[in-house]
């Protein structure tokens, strides 16, 4: 039976993101659905003035819920060190450190690995567990996790300076069309926004005839 297929709109600034990759991961593994990465830009670059319109409780909530969500789903979080988006700076500068990560990410879902790169890179930003993710070997061995080499994703890169931001950009206009905010799954048309709709993504495979993957 083919493998159903699910896009994941997904940002490596977005703890959510991060939350999402690792619960989807194990269902990708599990069952016939082939969930295809989709990068984006983070909303800041996306939608540069959201943060300034946000109501007032909107950034305390969001902290309440990140360390609830982190106990619900027994993944851990921490602010990332350094942050892949400096507010500090304007939205269009090329000095944020996610406009390193979106073409790896890129690269990553072209070499078929993509699910698995978003997981292996947003726990590096997200988990807590190293400070300056952006030095040293951090990347490499994240991505080597991956079954995959940081060499060879830069040399596909390098080898299609014109290709990849036409894909982001598709991607950010495609996540446009059915929501503004990630991590958004589309299958078959329909959006699902946010981690905590997963498990009503897994329903809606489930009613579409999902299978366990074949070993």
């Amino acid at each position: 039976m083919k493998a159903l297929e699910v896009d994941l709109f997904f940002s490596f600034r977005s703890p959510w993101s991060y939350f999402a990759a690792a619960k989807l991961l194990p269902i990708q593994q599990a069952y016939a659905v082939d969930i295809h990465l989709r990068v984006v830009d983070p909303i800041y670059i996306r939608i540069p003035d959201f943060f300034e319109r946000a109501h007032e409780k909107w950034k305390p909530y969001l902290l309440t819920d990140l360390i609830r969500s982190s106990e619900y789903f027994d993944i851990p979080i921490a602010l990332p060190r350094p942050d892949p988006i400096d507010q500090s700076l304007p939205a269009d500068s090329q000095q944020h450190l996610v406009l390193q990560l979106n073409p790896l990410g890129i690269a990553a879902q072209q070499a078929g690995h993509g699910l698995a790169f978003a997981q292996s890179i947003s726990a590096m930003v997200w988990d807590g567990s190293i400070d300056g993710w952006d030095s040293g070997e951090h990347l490499a061995q994240a991505t080597q996790k991956t079954g995959l080499d940081l060499s060879e994703l830069q040399q596909w890169i390098d080898n299609h300076q014109a290709q990849w931001p036409e894909l982001l950009a598709a991607n950010n206009a495609a996540l446009e069309q059915h929501h503004w905010g990630v991590p958004t799954m589309l299958f078959d048309g329909e959006p699902f926004f946010g981690q905590d709709k997963i498990d009503q993504l897994l329903w809606r495979l489930e009613q579409k005839g999902l299978q366990p993957r074949s070993s």
